[in-house]
């Protein structure tokens, strides 16, 4: 490494610098394919320890919001910081800094279908840190049990697990690193009542024990009632709204209006 180049380090400056309560911060952000435009001039900042859900219609941009702010989808303007460092430019180190801290559970699971369970929580140790396999046998088993599966799944493969099981392995690997920050995209999709429920428990407690910050896409009404701080709601290209539920069923705007105060969402009251 060059004496000019960043270090790891540097994360931590730039974050005491920057405003303590919020963890990441989306400006102006426009996204694009081809000529289509998805989002436009959108801003949102998702506080440090609360567990944000996000929402939208199909075909609104929620995903692709997320994929932005990963980098695996390319924005056509605006600004994404994340512990407090603008994401476009930095440096190879300080990008590697920056994902260590995040985890990521997308929608499907998203688990390599030829590993084990225990081999899939692997993956980010084995791309960001240097540890012996008798070591990272031992943190993949405490993830297992972090997530409520069986130490039992642990060599089994992802076609061997039922849904919900997939959704925990799944989320054991977002939190190989023991993240600040994780990502979930539409993580109860597919899971029955119980199953769901079950999940969005996890979800809370996880957060609580861990002090994480929890950036959530979601259809799913009883996880906005039960599990989330605050709701923003992506429409137009950009972020509509955004407060407690309080506020959502409070505001007039014809799509939220219908989205919370809505027959099937009253029914769910």
């Amino acid at each position: 490494m060059s004496l000019a180049e960043p270090s790891i380090d540097d994360v931590v400056v730039r974050e005491s610098a920057a405003d303590d309560d919020i963890i990441l911060s989306a400006k102006g952000v426009t996204v694009g394919f081809g000529t289509k435009i998805i989002l436009k001039d959108l801003d949102l900042d998702v506080r440090r320890g609360e567990i944000l859900g996000f929402v939208g219609g199909s075909g609104t941009g929620k995903s692709v919001l997320m994929r932005a702010i990963l980098g695996l989808t390319p924005k056509q303007a605006g600004t994404i910081s994340v512990f407090g460092h603008n994401l476009t430019g930095v440096s190879p180190v300080i990008r590697k800094s920056i994902e260590r801290r995040w985890g990521v559970l997308f929608q499907q699971g998203a688990l390599f279908s030829s590993l084990s369970v225990k081999q899939n929580i692997q993956v980010p140790m084995r791309e960001h840190l240097s540890l012996s396999p008798q070591l990272m046998d031992e943190l993949a088993l405490l993830k297992l049990e972090l997530v409520g599966l069986p130490q039992d799944a642990a060599d089994k493969l992802p076609s061997e697990l039922s849904g919900g099981m997939i959704k925990r392995a799944s989320l054991a690997r977002a939190l190989a690193l023991d993240p600040d920050l994780v990502f979930l995209d539409e993580p109860t999709s597919g899971l029955d009542p119980i199953g769901a429920a079950a999940f969005d428990e996890l979800i809370k407690n996880l957060s609580e024990t861990l002090g994480l910050t929890v950036y959530m896409v979601t259809h799913d009404l009883d996880s906005l009632h039960s599990i989330c701080d605050r709701i923003a709601v992506l429409a137009d290209k950009k972020v509509l709204a955004i407060g407690t539920l309080d506020d959502m069923m409070k505001n007039d705007h014809p799509w939220i209006k219908s989205y919370f105060r809505g027959p099937r969402a009253l029914r769910r009251m």
